[in-house]
């Protein structure tokens, strides 16, 4: 079933479309305004620079770091939740308010879409959230045409240099790279985020590497052995909105696809 991946729970479902909605991801705001609900936003948790349209609401506290009496406050009657913006302990608090919970941590693009719907239908915006999906859908397929390599382009993704880290395969971007005719040289680690030694990275010897910040290129320099550097093929990502699963990592992926085209 095409909802399994998204990992979309709602323990209680409103009877009517939420009003006070308390976001706990800079992607689950992101796909509220998207849906042109960031009128029901109350309150937000904040992990990085803000969009505009959400930068005077209350703020309920930091990444992982939850201001529980803050929440409960804002009498939400809604909450977005990706599960790893906070500890398991306050995770199976949140659940036993009895508050509607939505919960997502989608590992594909298509579960965006999945993702757009089910909000959508909660926060009384359905036919708007059946429209983006569409959209979304119709617009994947379209990249997977244009950037379809008949030999996979192998990619190492680095997520940060000190130490190194790297995306695994349950992880969202990897499947942006499969879209634009990559795979993640290191798909097949069970963990979203793993910790990789510099032998593991010279040991799978990418075709691209990519790097989150422009300042990591050069350190690869030191590795002439590997094809990426051989190649002059490691380059930063083009935008990070990679790292944020909403409606607008769909351009960020077209960004991408478009990057990876250079690569010989």
């Amino acid at each position: 079933m095409r909802l399994w991946p998204v990992l979309l729970l709602c323990l209680a479902l409103p009877l009517a479309a939420a009003e006070r909605v308390v976001s706990l991801a800079p992607s689950l705001t992101e796909l509220m305004l998207e849906l042109d609900a960031g009128d029901r936003l109350v309150g937000v948790l904040d992990g990085g620079e803000r969009p505009a349209a959400v930068a005077g609401l209350p703020s309920l506290g930091r990444w992982g770091r939850l201001e529980m009496e803050t929440l409960l406050a804002l009498r939400p009657d809604l909450i977005l939740l990706w599960p790893d913006s906070i500890g398991a302990a306050q995770r199976e608090q949140l659940r036993s308010f009895g508050i509607p919970l939505f919960e997502a941590q989608p590992r594909r693009l298509e579960d965006i879409a999945v993702q757009l719907e089910a909000l959508g239908a909660q926060v009384g915006r359905a036919e708007r959230g059946r429209e983006l999906a569409a959209q979304l859908r119709g617009q994947l397929d379209e990249l997977r045409r244009q950037y379809r390599r008949e030999v996979p382009l192998r990619v190492f993704y680095q997520v940060w240099d000190r130490p190194l880290y790297s995306i695994g395969g349950p992880q969202i971007i990897g499947d942006a790279l499969q879209v634009c005719g990559a795979v993640n040289v290191f798909a097949d680690l069970d963990l979203p985020a793993p910790q990789l030694s510099l032998e593991a990275v010279l040991a799978r010897d990418p075709e691209v590497i990519l790097v989150s910040q422009p300042e990591q290129r050069d350190a690869w320099q030191a590795w002439p052995q590997l094809e990426a550097v051989q190649r002059g093929q490691i380059w930063a990502v083009p935008d990070r909105g990679l790292e944020r699963p909403s409606l607008q990592m769909l351009e960020a992926t077209r960004q991408l696809c478009e990057l990876l085209r250079r690569a010989r």
